[in-house]
């Protein structure tokens, strides 16, 4: 039997040992982590050159949203629109046309990018940088409610796209998605970018527009018949967040 000062002991050196813990072990920051993570994967295969760091730079001279995607989702696009053969990407939410010119490079002399803008402003910057990048030529810039240009769009009959991106407003995203739809094809891949919102979907009751309008969006997205699809979480410079991704059956 394991006398009383034995046991005092024991417990004291367990309370000295965790003690010493708290005060001397450092405590990893998953932030930092995943800040780390993605400047070593963009270093590795994302590497930003000039036409890329001056639209990063156009942002902030413009006083315009730091809110782009991050390098390496940038190369994710790229890759996408290349797996899927892209000759034509219809891209929601142009800012700066960052993610413009990370897909626009994935396409061949025939591709084209029909990007759709709200803010005039945005879609100068835009067109400059898209400019100083060489893909004039693969890029159409349309300025307008989105909602209102997709509509216009299916009634004049546009050809199909084999690559669709969504990353506007996030309160219209259900009906983005709608109208994507219909400007599909069999073999269509639909991306969503911020449909987790840091978790924040989890709170069906959350009054955040922005995350109720995702909500709204993965819900419709499981229940599109039509459809396969599934969900990314991501983490890195963009913090916790996460892609829809869906291709049409």
């Amino acid at each position: 039997m394991l006398s009383p000062s034995f046991l005092y002991f024991v417990s004291s050196l367990q309370d000295y040992l965790m003690n010493y813990i708290r005060e001397n072990i450092i405590t990893i920051d998953m932030d930092t982590i995943f800040q780390r993570v993605d400047d070593y994967i963009n270093s590795l295969l994302a590497p930003e050159d000039d036409a890329l760091k001056q639209t990063i730079q156009s942002l902030e001279s413009q006083n315009i949203p730091q809110i782009s995607i991050s390098a390496n989702q940038g190369k994710f696009l790229q890759v996408m629109a290349k797996l899927v053969g892209a000759k034509k990407i219809l891209e929601l939410g142009t800012l700066g046309g960052y993610s413009t010119i990370w897909m626009g490079r994935a396409l061949g002399d025939d591709g084209k990018i029909i990007t759709i803008e709200l803010d005039a402003k945005h879609a100068v910057v835009a067109q400059n940088n898209i400019d100083r990048a060489g893909l004039s030529g693969k890029v159409e810039i349309r300025v307008g409610k989105g909602l209102e240009l997709l509509r216009k769009m299916i009634e004049e009959n546009e050809a199909p796209f084999d690559l669709i991106f969504i990353d506007a407003d996030k309160p219209p995203y259900a009906e983005y998605f709608n109208l994507a739809l219909q400007l599909s094809r069999s073999g269509t891949l639909i991306i969503a970018d911020n449909v987790i919102r840091e978790g924040k979907v989890l709170d069906s009751n959350i009054q955040d527009e922005m995350v109720a309008g995702v909500h709204r969006f993965n819900k419709l997205l499981a229940q599109t018949a039509g459809v396969t699809a599934t969900i990314i979480q991501t983490v890195g410079s963009k913090e916790h967040d996460g892609m829809a991704l869906a291709v049409v059956d």
